[in-house]
């Protein structure tokens, strides 16, 4: 093998590693492949990629496969910014409506779904479909859930006539925890095969997430002609999302399968570490 096929998300909650990546020769070495979670999440269940981010959900289905990599995952402490709830009701009074979910993600599904059952007794009925920013609840629906930059954008321009919930913030009100959204992963046969590169790969993503913090102002500055935020949006969203896969992640990561695999989300529960590894 020549160069580790490398899934990188292409969403502003990994900008510090995007601009090593690109900007500081990161990525010299590697095959990179950027893509919505969605999109990785597939690509490297059927063997397309070596290494990549995942939703967090992805992994609990299918660790028989994969393997954590230790330290580093997307997560928040309360407010995320990114996974919003718009809603034409009080989220409390979402029963067996219709809530449009994006077609994007992964964990935020199952996310959703767990707080409005297990926080507020609602099993709406749910749709996956394209979510546009500009119109965010479909006609026919009565919420619609969006991740990533486009959530970002709706969180900064609320519409009149709508109500717009943070689901870290409702996770963090239900549980007490912060939420690990995404875990970076191997292929268990290319980190078996090729434990150099997996190496090499596993060093690249950790030393990028900090040499793009410690360049935080550049890597905003890089990205503000192409995104429709300001340099103070950016930089506050920067200050929420975390990048650790620390004890509290890691028990914070156990809850959410728990309660996944209480409502039937997920077959049974993965072990996630093992002689002092993830997997």
């Amino acid at each position: 093998m020549s160069y580790p096929r490398v899934g990188h998300i292409n969403f502003l909650n990994c900008l510090p590693l995007t601009y090593s990546l690109q900007q500081d020769g990161y990525a010299k070495g590697m095959q990179v492949i950027p893509g919505v979670p969605a999109v990785l999440n597939h690509a490297i269940v059927n063997h397309r990629l070596d290494v990549s981010p995942v939703s967090s959900i992805v992994y609990a289905r299918l660790h028989e496969e994969l393997v954590v990599l230790p330290d580093v995952c997307i997560r928040a402490d309360g407010e995320v910014q990114s996974i919003i709830l718009v809603s034409r009701k009080p989220i409390g009074d979402l029963r067996d409506d219709k809530v449009v979910l994006t077609a994007k993600s992964a964990t935020s599904h199952c996310l959703l779904k767990i707080i409005l059952g297990r926080a507020y007794g609602a099993h709406p009925n749910y749709y996956i479909r394209h979510v546009e920013v500009k119109n965010p609840v479909p006609e026919d629906a009565a919420a619609a859930l969006l991740i990533g930059d486009d959530a970002l954008y709706v969180h900064h321009h609320p519409e009149q006539g709508f109500y717009y919930y943070d689901l870290g913030k409702e996770w963090e009100a239900f549980t007490g925890k912060c939420m690990v959204y995404a875990v970076w992963v191997a292929d268990r046969k290319f980190a078996a095969g090729y434990p150099e590169l997996l190496q090499l790969v596993y060093d690249r993503i950790l030393r990028g997430f900090q040499n793009g913090c410690q360049k935080k102002s550049q890597a905003i500055r890089s990205v503000l002609a192409e995104r429709p935020f300001t340099f103070e949006e950016l930089s506050a969203y920067l200050d929420v999302i975390r990048w650790d896969f620390d004890a509290q992640a890691l028990d914070a990561l156990t809850t959410f399968y728990r309660l996944a695999h209480e409502m039937n989300l997920i077959d049974h529960m993965p072990d996630i570490r093992q002689d002092g590894l993830y997997r």
